[in-house]
């Protein structure tokens, strides 16, 4: 039988490439779901292709479009937070790949389902962190990370482990390799002069503007290590960002005997997708083969911290523990934001970040009304930070 499938934030990056790969493989797969917060065009365009049963968008304007344009088809039309949970907990799998904290709730809803999610979003783990692992563990959940650095962590452990089983299995250090974005060798004197369509221009992958700039000032990386630290039991101190400019290789395992594992390939995000959506086994993605030939050159250096200054925010986060992520991620994406309106400069992202983490009080982690309380003190933090600049 096919496995059906609902994309969260399938107008995306990540959800059209899991659309393509999909397409690749009409006996397996069959979309169930398909959202998106407000590019009802390219949903419509979606759905007239894959014909899901369900399409969900973020508000009752955004549903009366789609319908006009879904008139002839048999797809019910669905909108906001409450309908993303019921579509997370209908398909067999669930792509979890809606930008930013708005994609917990649903992310969140499919893993206390039992469903086998595959994340690509890494707000579900830095936010709610051990409230997420409870609900895979508790539900019987399948985890299995999409990034491309946690998935290729994920291919370089036995066989046998689960993300967040606790599992060590000789693993001394976690490599996360980080392109070093746009302005690895730029001057920092000039730092303050980026402007949001230099921060968005990713040398090596093709993504949305929030998370390009999040690449451009490593806050993604530290993102990751946060999401690193819960899928593989590893503590912040043995979590290590290693730069490597051409992401060839997307990152490494250290084991205790010597050996590191690594796992390469081409950048591109269909892979992956493919290896989340058919594991154990593999299939086809329609990525180019390696050509380990014609690379001159593999480069590695350790993270400048003054020049990105978000990825120490985010290992301070990680050791401080409780909502501090919580409260870092929310005014990070409040602070990109007002960097991509030019309300802000680009190293004021991480001065903002600072000022509300330093401002809004750290709590204990007991319920997911307790995380999105600290989110929403952090945001109004940040409009505050932002509009004392202007």
């Amino acid at each position: 039988m096919k496995q059906t499938i609902t994309i969260l934030g399938s107008t995306g990056s990540i959800g059209v490439s899991t659309l393509d790969v999909i397409a690749r493989h009409p006996e397996r797969y069959q979309v169930q779901a398909l959202t998106a917060h407000t590019r009802v065009v390219e949903l419509a365009q979606q759905c007239r292709q894959f014909q899901p049963r369900y399409a969900v968008v973020g508000s009752a304007h955004a549903a009366a479009q789609l319908k006009l344009l879904l008139v002839d088809m048999d797809v019910r039309v669905l909108f906001g937070e409450t309908a993303l949970c019921d579509v997370a907990r209908e398909a067999d799998v669930v792509m979890a790949a809606i930008v930013g904290a708005a994609g917990l709730a649903p992310t969140l809803a499919a893993a206390q389902a039992g469903k086998k999610v595959l994340l690509a979003n890494k707000e579900a783990l830095v936010m709610s962190g051990q409230l997420f692992m409870d609900a895979v563990a508790q539900n019987g959940a399948t985890l299995l990370p999409i990034d491309s650095e946690h998935n290729a962590i994920f291919q370089c452990l036995p066989h046998d482990f689960k993300p967040g089983s606790g599992q060590r299995q000789g693993i001394s250090k976690i490599l996360l390799t980080a392109s070093g974005g746009p302005f690895l060798r730029r001057e920092l004197s000039t730092m303050h002069t980026i402007t949001p369509q230099q921060a968005i221009a990713h040398p090596n992958w093709v993504m949305g503007k929030k998370i390009s700039v999040d690449s451009a000032t490593m806050m993604n990386k530290g993102l990751e290590v946060i999401e690193a630290h819960w899928l593989f039991a590893t503590a912040a101190d043995d979590i290590e960002v290693v730069i490597h400019p051409q992401s060839v290789i997307h990152s490494m395992v250290s084991y205790i005997d010597g050996s590191v594992l690594a796992q390469l390939g081409n950048p591109d995000m269909r892979t992956p997708i493919a290896y989340g959506l058919a594991w154990p086994e593999r299939i086809a993605s329609g990525v180019a083969q390696l050509d380990i030939t014609k690379i001159a050159q593999l480069q590695f250096e350790a993270p400048d911290f003054k020049r990105f200054p978000c990825l120490a925010l985010a290992f301070e986060a990680l050791r401080a523990g409780g909502t501090a992520p919580a409260i870092m991620n929310a005014a990070n994406e409040v602070a990109v934001q007002a960097f991509l309106e030019e309300r802000i400069g680009f190293v004021q992202i991480a001065e903002l970040i600072t000022s509300v983490m330093n401002q809004v009080a750290n709590r204990k982690v007991e319920d997911l009304q307790g995380i999105m309380q600290q989110d929403a003190l952090a945001r109004a933090a940040a409009q505050q930070y932002i509009s004392q600049q202007v």
